[in-house]
């Protein structure tokens, strides 16, 4: 198993990574925004993703997004194959795609908007904050992309304020203010918070039908 900085020569996953991306969206019930093959290659050329291969079989992917005029950046997309998950995999691509979006833009804030578990336990671990949808960059492009995902009259409705997912950020300055620590996370205090967002807008959702 190999995680690499992706390049045009990847392009021919492409139609495999949205494929998964759409069925993993499916089976969890939950948002994940859709993305076209000419989206992800355009990602793959720029040397903004990376991908994980075992030999030649695609295992899994990320993506970077700069916004704000690379004020802020988002990693995107994060996607294992079913053939490989409960690996650890995500959490190890989670790693090189952060860890290489630090290198390409070294003074942006780092940001994640995301409904899994799992994603924001990787977050906190490598030093991400949870944050309201106001800290995140107001870069109208990255909240259209938004469009896909099956709870966008959520983000709607609540004038962009707050949505099923939960924002997250990585601040460079303020980690750099300050020392090394830990980063702790509390399981039941995400699953009683993404439970409440749930039980407070797909309620609204069912009555407005």
């Amino acid at each position: 198993m190999k995680i690499v900085i992706a390049d045009k020569s990847h392009s021919i996953y492409a139609e495999t990574i949205c494929k998964t991306i759409a069925d993993a969206a499916q089976v969890r019930g939950t948002g994940i925004a859709k993305r076209k093959p000419e989206y992800i290659i355009n990602k793959m050329e720029n040397g903004n993703a990376v991908i994980a291969l075992d030999g030649d079989k695609f295992a899994g992917f990320c993506y970077i997004e700069a916004w704000s005029h690379g004020k802020f950046v988002a990693n995107s997309g994060l996607i294992v194959h079913p053939d490989f998950r409960n690996l650890g995999l995500a959490k190890k691509i989670k790693k090189v795609i952060f860890e290489h979006s630090r290198t390409k833009f070294p003074d942006a804030k780092v940001f994640s908007i995301t409904t899994g578990l799992a994603v924001m336990k990787m977050n906190s671990e490598l030093g991400y904050k949870p944050v309201t949808f106001s800290e995140l960059t107001d870069d109208q492009s990255f909240w259209k992309g938004c469009q896909t995902c099956k709870n966008f009259d959520v983000l709607t409705r609540t004038e962009q304020k707050m949505c099923l997912c939960t924002g997250m950020l990585y601040d460079p300055k303020k980690t750099q203010e300050t020392k090394p620590k830990e980063h702790n996370y509390d399981k039941k205090a995400w699953t009683r918070l993404k439970n409440l967002k749930q039980s407070m807008f797909l309620k609204k959702d069912k009555k407005d039908e």
